[in-house]
């Protein structure tokens, strides 16, 4: 045991500059630093329904039942299958990366029979496309989307799909785990029923927590199932106990994570929302400018690449691992790499949140001339 404890851990700050997390605000650090109460305290309990409130805000939604589930984005996904799957349910998803992959494995191990709708990596999945396969499937009970697909900097158009679903017994699932709090999403107008996201890329709190919003039309399909849901800690009908006004114990809630959501949440409606937004796509469209200067080439489909994550090309020659070691280690600069079969042929740049800065375009791009050089 002894070899394990000679000294404190002080990890060093890095510029975080990949597909996630992001770099913290000093104030959100500041606001994890007060005293841990209890889950029931009436001080967690009204932290929790500012969190709520200003969640429905970012949401853009009016849904009663808003909130950040005790764990990380992945456990919105898992969340959002478990809760309105049964064994042998139909589950339409559009896949076009890594973590449209990952949905439809999620949905099968909750008992979904999967249609995949298939698209090539980088490119969005026409919604006429997406149509025509939930008409040929109107037993469908889920149409699953990626809004920012993170494996490939790709923004997926959902307005055309939201408005198919919305007069249909069917339930639209999005993925805004990217997007959301640097970008525009618009759960109520867009006819979403569940959408999920994560604490710790364009919110800019650490990662831990994941926010979700839930349609009064798919908590009614929920109250209706056959069968209890599978997992305990992700049933919604009881998180909404918890939440809600009977405020039934079911877990122990990280205060220290509510108190940062809190915070972080305060500073993006201090800053505003169009504002904001403007923020994420002038620095983007800077980034993209500045990479393709530099011989990268952009992945993604022009017209639909992310503000927040952009997705490049390595040039012919350049050693992937090499000079993402060197960014780290000698600059403090974490890029991310590809995922799947992208591995080593692409890079993923984010300016999320609190990353998203001009000084750390600046910082990135002095750098890469450096070691290019």
């Amino acid at each position: 045991m002894e070899k394990w404890m000679g000294g404190d851990m002080h990890p060093s700050y890095r510029i975080l500059m990949g597909p996630g997390p992001s770099n913290v605000h000093y104030r959100v650090y500041q606001a994890m630093s007060n005293p841990v109460i209890g889950y029931l305290d009436p001080q967690i309990l009204a932290c929790m329904d500012e969190i709520s409130e200003m969640l429905r805000g970012v949401f853009q939604t009016k849904n009663q039942v808003t909130l950040a589930l005790s764990a990380t984005g992945s456990a919105g996904m898992e969340t959002a299958y478990v809760n309105f799957v049964e064994p042998g349910d139909v589950v339409v998803i559009g896949v076009n990366g890594f973590f449209a992959d990952r949905m439809t494995q999620v949905a099968s191990r909750s008992g979904a029979k999967v249609i995949r709708v298939e698209e090539e990596w980088g490119k969005i999945i026409e919604p006429e496309k997406m149509i025509k396969a939930l008409k040929e499937h109107p037993e469908a009970k889920i149409c699953g989307m990626v809004h920012g697909e993170t494996s490939t900097g790709v923004r997926q158009p959902l307005d055309e799909i939201g408005a198919y679903c919305k007069g249909k017994d069917m339930l639209l699932v999005v993925d805004a785990v990217t997007t959301l709090g640097g970008y525009e999403v618009k759960v109520d107008e867009w006819g979403i029923d569940v959408c999920y996201s994560s604490s710790q890329k364009c919110l800019g709190v650490p990662p831990g927590l994941s926010p979700i919003t839930v349609s009064s039309k798919a908590m009614e399909v929920l109250r209706s199932r056959k069968i209890p849901v599978q997992s305990f800690y992700l049933d919604l009908i009881l998180l909404e106990k918890y939440w809600g006004t009977e405020r039934v114990y079911h877990h122990t809630a990280p205060a220290s994570m509510f108190y940062a959501l809190r915070e972080g949440l305060k500073i993006i409606f201090e800053e505003g929302l169009e504002e904001r937004f403007r923020r994420h796509r002038t620095l983007g469209d800077r980034l993209k400018m500045e990479m393709e200067g530099l011989g990268f080439k952009l992945f993604a489909q022009e017209g639909y690449r992310l503000p927040m994550l952009t997705s490049v090309i390595l040039p012919d020659g350049m050693d992937d691992v090499k000079l993402r070691s060197k960014l780290l280690n000698e600059y403090n600069i974490e890029v991310g790499g590809g995922l799947g079969f992208l591995k080593g042929k692409v890079w993923r740049v984010g300016l999320m949140g609190e990353t998203c800065k001009l000084r750390y375009i600046h910082c990135l791009m002095g750098a890469l001339g450096d070691i290019l050089t």
